[in-house]
């Protein structure tokens, strides 16, 4: 088990039989919480997701089994319900089971639902939060989340699902906010969500941003517009994990004495 000195009073048991659903952070080992690491140094079993670094899962105790149950859209990935049926059967054989998730697992991390379904099935469950990429990754890139002079609220959301039916995002609604928009898992439908903002009513100028790897010695970051993120995305090569932020945020960044780009 990892020395936490004085902090180790404060970590409550990781008891047999129980599931710990922890957030691992945006990447870098360092922002992982104290209460993280003491799950780490205490489980019997790590189910983590794709975008638990290599360095994080050193951390984990001798012994511990490691099981990697990582969903990346577009690639074979382990479905949800068969994460959820290892977690309670690892349950049920009294081992402590620490489900590590990068990011925040209620974050777009599908935490919410493996704790309702642990407490249907009657597993103990406990909630280890992390800091989101959404915000961590805007820190790390020099993207205050808000000022007093741009914002007074910013919108966290998917760009992961269907732009049409039951699923498709109301992308119009959101551009009419006026609110920078924080995307998680938005490459892939870069192009239709630049289409839809702007059919909305968003200026083409409007500055976005590209946090690729956060906080990882491979982050890089890319400053566009609205009107040329898809092309100028292209040309710098940059690809998922990455958080896209749109509005009046992005500008911060210059103001800070930021590159335009670190790609």
């Amino acid at each position: 088990m990892i020395d936490l000195g004085p902090l180790t009073g404060h970590m409550p048991t990781f008891e047999p039989g129980s599931v710990w659903l922890v957030g691992a952070g945006p990447g870098d080992p360092g922002l992982l919480t104290a209460r993280a690491i003491h799950a780490l140094g205490t489980a019997d079993v790590l189910v983590y997701d794709a975008l638990v670094s290599p360095d994080i899962l050193k951390l984990v105790r001798a012994g511990a089994e490691l099981e990697y149950a990582g969903k990346r859209g577009g690639k074979p990935s382990a479905k949800q319900r068969d994460i959820i049926e290892r977690l309670i059967e690892l349950a049920r054989q009294g081992k402590r089971v620490l489900r590590l998730k990068g990011g925040d697992p209620f974050v777009f991390g599908r935490g919410g639902e493996e704790a309702l379904a642990l407490h249907a099935a009657d597993i103990p469950f406990h909630v280890v939060p992390g800091i989101t990429s959404g915000l961590g990754g805007l820190a790390a890139a020099g993207i205050p989340a808000t000022t007093r002079d741009t914002n007074q609220a910013i919108i966290l959301m998917t760009g992961h699902y269907a732009m049409q039916g039951p699923e498709a995002i109301d992308w119009a609604a959101f551009a009419k906010t006026g609110v920078p928009l924080v995307l998680y898992m938005a490459m892939n439908n870069l192009a239709a969500i630049s289409a839809e903002l702007i059919r909305a009513g968003m200026e083409p100028s409007t500055p976005v941003a590209f946090v690729n790897k956060a906080t990882t010695p491979e982050q890089r970051v890319l400053v566009s517009t609205l009107a040329t993120a898809v092309a100028d995305v292209e040309k710098a090569g940059i690809e998922a994990p990455a958080i896209t932020v749109i509005g009046s945020i992005v500008p911060v960044r210059a103001a800070l004495g930021y590159p335009d780009a670190t790609v």
